[in-house]
């Protein structure tokens, strides 16, 4: 259309801008960027069509929450002690475990634990735990999202080739890979490396780094015996799930919390410690 009053909409001159035909996935994200650069796109909805592209090369075990870290609850315990971890942590859904994490009997959803308060009947946590899904590590992301939103489900158990839990994941944390999570300076690492050193000489250290790599970089002889990650290594140590800013020392390293959820551990900041733990 030529007429000078008219002015076409962004995805209009976006998809003009794209009728040059890309011919393989740097090509595109070229033309994204300068679509970005000349105003057709503004930072969030570029972040969200990157974020849709990366979706469909990950995989379930790129974004899950490591079985180290996961929170859940034993079939044998009644809700006075359940309940109040589970207003502590705050998820909504909670993987329900018998003896061990690899037997996961189901999920309990927060919202069924009406039925204990209202106390209209007496309460039996396996007549209301939900059926778990069980998916395998090599889970592609984008097909996940499309069972998670055609079966309704919003968690899923990740397991390794041996049938043993691996971890779990949820829709929350595959949308996430698309939307972004609650931004700080700590959020959009753009390095690959899970072992980033930085001008002031310490290193950034993100959770789901295996520990054995951790000990070839800095020389250490952190056991692995017990978790396999320096999150899981660093939870063990606080008891807890830590909050930003908080440290501890092993060894003679000191971690620092720079970024930490409700639900799971991000990245540390690890320096040389002081003082000896």
């Amino acid at each position: 259309m030529n007429d000078p009053l008219f002015k076409p909409s962004w995805l209009e001159r976006l998809s003009a801008l794209l009728l040059r035909e890309p011919e393989d996935r740097e090509q595109l994200v070229e033309l994204l960027h300068s679509a970005f650069e000349r105003n057709l796109l503004d930072s969030d909805a570029l972040g969200m069509i990157e974020g849709v592209m990366q979706v469909s090369e990950m995989q379930a075990s790129d974004i899950m929450v490591p079985r180290s870290q996961m929170d859940v609850i034993d079939i044998s315990e009644t809700p006075d002690k359940f309940v109040p971890f589970m207003i502590e942590t705050a998820h909504s859904r909670f993987p329900v475990t018998e003896n061990s994490k690899d037997k996961v009997i189901g999920i309990l959803l927060a919202k069924d634990l009406l039925r204990y308060y209202a106390g209209g009947e007496e309460f039996n946590a396996r007549g209301i735990l939900r059926p778990v899904v069980f998916i395998p590590e090599s889970k592609r992301l984008n097909v996940l999202l499309k069972d998670f939103r055609s079966n309704r489900n919003h968690i899923a158990i990740v397991v390794d080739e041996y049938g043993g839990v691996a971890g779990l994941v949820t829709i929350e944390d595959v949308l996430e890979q698309i939307v972004g999570d609650i931004e700080d300076e700590y959020d959009y690492d753009e390095s690959e490396d899970n072992i980033v050193q930085e001008l002031s000489g310490h290193h950034r250290v993100k959770a789901v780094t295996k520990i054995a790599d951790f000990n070839e970089v800095f020389g250490t002889s952190l056991s692995n015996d017990d978790y396999d990650t320096v999150g899981g290594l660093v939870l063990n140590k606080f008891g807890r799930l830590p909050k930003r800013d908080e440290s501890v020392v092993i060894g003679s390293l000191k971690f620092i919390i720079l970024r930490a959820d409700s639900r799971r551990l991000h990245m540390v900041l690890v320096e040389e410690s002081k003082c000896k733990d």
